[in-house]
């Protein structure tokens, strides 16, 4: 029987997050035209089609994932995970960092980090101020403030749109005859809300996940402490050398990463990613849309760099990321769109 009354509780906690976010985005919008309003920026405002093209993805997108969850995909439980203690204790501090944030965006500064930010051994590529985000992602306050800051810019469905990796990891994991057990990696786990969606999925599994930053690491750790279940292993590394044999995970994950990766570092992470999964081992990715497959929201694609500093993103959205799975060894690449969202599902030949 349908859980009619479940299902009416998250639909009203999501239309609460989506007018949450409108609000937010809304009145900073107002503020910052009249206190430090940008300069020389041009972006293409989306029309009335466009925009209702969106609301229709985002409901079809809550739609799979109450259904996900009622199928017994994941806990309906998880529908409401929220991390309400973060929320009142850090959106006061994601509203003092705005000023900061303007000024970043007027001025230009991409790769600016307090003196105490230990910025050696990193890629360049990493070292910037992605979103314009204070420290990068080198500092605890930034490790603090960012899943609030994406729900806020997706209007409350980023989570909702990392659990869409869910359905197709467990079926290569079924597929593949691993029933419990598993030994799952989440590539750039950040704060480790996707692992936690991962332990809930799959409680048996032996999870891990690498990152760059240790302050994403501490916070992921801190997270998933906090909550029952085993806790991953969490390591620093770079996705573009895994510190692990070959051969050795089930399934490989990774959410929001290459789209802040240039172009040779997308090849050498889903190279490792090919390596350390074992044959007939499952990948998922998950993304940005692409102009590729998405180009009624091309203007979407191309306002966001131009707001947001994300200086590979251009780039990434006419990269083939099938071909380059491919050309890494891997078989069947298929691909979903859920909302603003690109998934790629691939599977290691079997050893005959």
């Amino acid at each position: 029987m349908p859980d009619t009354m479940t299902k009416l509780a998250y639909q009203a906690l999501q239309q609460g997050k989506s007018y949450f976010g409108l609000a937010h985005k809304t009145v900073s919008t107002q503020v910052m035209q009249a206190v430090n309003p940008p300069k020389d920026v041009q972006t293409t405002p989306l029309d009335i089609k466009s925009l209702q093209l969106l609301q229709q993805r985002m409901s079809a997108l809550l739609e799979r994932d109450w259904q996900d969850a009622e199928a017994g995909i994941y806990p309906k439980e998880l529908l409401f995970d929220n991390p309400w203690d973060d929320f009142f204790r850090f959106y006061p501090l994601v509203c003092l960092d705005l000023p900061n944030i303007w000024d970043r965006f007027n001025q230009g500064s991409h790769q600016t980090f307090a003196d105490d930010i230990d910025t050696a051994g990193y890629p360049k590529y990493y070292l910037q101020n992605f979103h314009h985000q204070t420290n990068g992602y080198l500092s605890d306050m930034s490790a603090n403030l960012y899943d609030l800051q994406v729900e806020i810019l997706f209007n409350g469905t980023a989570d909702p749109m990392r659990r869409r990796i869910l359905a197709p990891l467990k079926q290569g994991l079924t597929t593949a005859g691993i029933t419990e057990g598993a030994k799952v990696l989440d590539v750039a786990c950040g704060t480790g809300r996707t692992l936690s969606m991962i332990r809930e999925a799959l409680p048996k599994a032996s999870l891990y996940g690498v990152d760059l930053s240790p302050t994403y690491l501490r916070k992921a750790n801190e997270t998933l402490t906090a909550q029952p279940g085993v806790l991953p292993q969490l390591i620093q590394a770079n996705g573009e050398s895994l510190p692990f044999i070959d051969n050795y995970f089930d399934g490989v994950v990774s959410v929001f990463l290459f789209h802040e990766l240039p172009a040779v570092a997308r090849q050498n992470v889903i190279n490792e990613m090919y390596r350390v999964v074992k044959p007939g081992g499952t990948v998922v990715l998950c993304d940005s849309i692409q102009r590729l497959d998405s180009p009624e929201f091309e203007a979407a694609m191309e306002n966001f760099p131009t707001m947001f500093h994300e200086p590979y993103y251009r780039h990434y959205t006419t990269d083939d990321l099938n071909l380059r799975m491919t050309d890494a060894g891997f078989e069947e690449v298929s691909n979903q769109i859920h909302f603003m969202s690109k998934y790629w599902v691939a599977r290691k030949p079997a050893v005959a």
